[in-house]
């Protein structure tokens, strides 16, 4: 008797995933600071976060961002710990404390974007692209994050809900101390922020995850296994209208793989119902494995 043992990817040793995941913390708070004083405040674009504020507070009264983000920061990080608990971990504090520490670094850093607009937009990307990384690193740079928590849990109110009144409240005091205008790139900034942190923690290859309804379950299941190389999940369903009992197909493919499943489909089982959606996040065999 021979058994063919499938060969598995080990774990990474927790050191070294440690190690990782602190770097991708300070990588990602650099690349914050930078888009902060490269594009954000020089055009005093106040996007949202314990950033705007300071921005706000170095044109009204002249006091270091720097200074600024470290003193609302810390605090907020205590807070947290004594209302929520231990939950932010070492990391979290590593980002509270090493945004502001680059903020100051970089502040003599030149302006690059000569307009507002292109200030508000690569900043936005900037920022987003920074806190995408920190988030890979599964912590965070603290700040209103950790404020709207703290409200979230004595106000019932969604978490979303508590991040976007903060920031909403940073953008309409920007609005007030600016100009409406000011305001106005304040909420291209926060919009282009949140969609880059949604593209960092993504990505671009989208797969499709594809539901198949078919008479011909065996050989659209053996095709897809042999053609296609992509394993397949067999779902019990009912019909809505004849009330049956049906076979569903489900398999994940490649975005490059799709029209070829559909062509496979259409070849066996040309009256097949087919269902596609996007699976932006597939772990798993022959995709992504952390």
């Amino acid at each position: 008797m021979y058994v063919i043992a499938k060969y598995r990817r080990e774990p990474m040793p927790t050191m070294l995933v440690h190690v990782i995941e602190y770097s991708l913390v300070i990588l990602g708070s650099f690349f914050v600071a930078v888009a902060f004083n490269a594009f954000l405040l020089p055009h005093e674009v106040a996007s949202g976060g314990v950033a705007g504020i300071s921005t706000i507070t170095k044109a009204v009264f002249g006091w270091e961002p720097s200074i600024v983000q470290w003193a609302l920061n810390i605090p907020l990080f205590i807070a947290g710990i004594l209302i929520l608990g231990m939950s932010f971990g070492a990391k979290t504090l590593v980002g509270t404390i090493i945004l502001p520490f680059f903020v100051f670094l970089t502040k003599d850093f030149p302006s690059v974007a000569s307009e507002p607009l292109l200030g508000a937009i690569f900043g936005g990307m900037g920022v987003g692209l920074g806190l995408g990384i920190v988030f890979r690193g599964r912590a965070s740079t603290g700040g209103v994050d950790l404020a709207a928590q703290i409200f979230h849990k004595f106000i019932p109110f969604p978490l979303s809900i508590c991040v976007a009144i903060f920031d909403g409240m940073i953008v309409l005091t920007a609005a007030f101390v600016f100009s409406i205008e000011q305001g106005l790139y304040a909420l291209i900034g926060l919009f282009v922020t949140s969609k880059t942190i949604d593209f960092v923690q993504v990505g671009m290859n989208t797969s499709k995850n594809v539901l198949i309804i078919t008479n011909q379950v065996q050989e659209v299941r053996q095709a897809l296994l042999r053609d296609v190389d992509r394993g397949v999940t067999v779902l019990q369903g009912t019909g809505g209208y004849t009330n049956e009992e049906r076979q569903v197909i489900m398999c994940v493919v490649a975005r490059g793989e799709f029209s070829k499943v559909t062509q496979m489909v259409r070849r066996i089982d040309n009256n097949a119902f087919v269902v596609v959606m996007n699976a932006t996040e597939v772990l798993g065999e022959g995709f992504k494995t952390t």
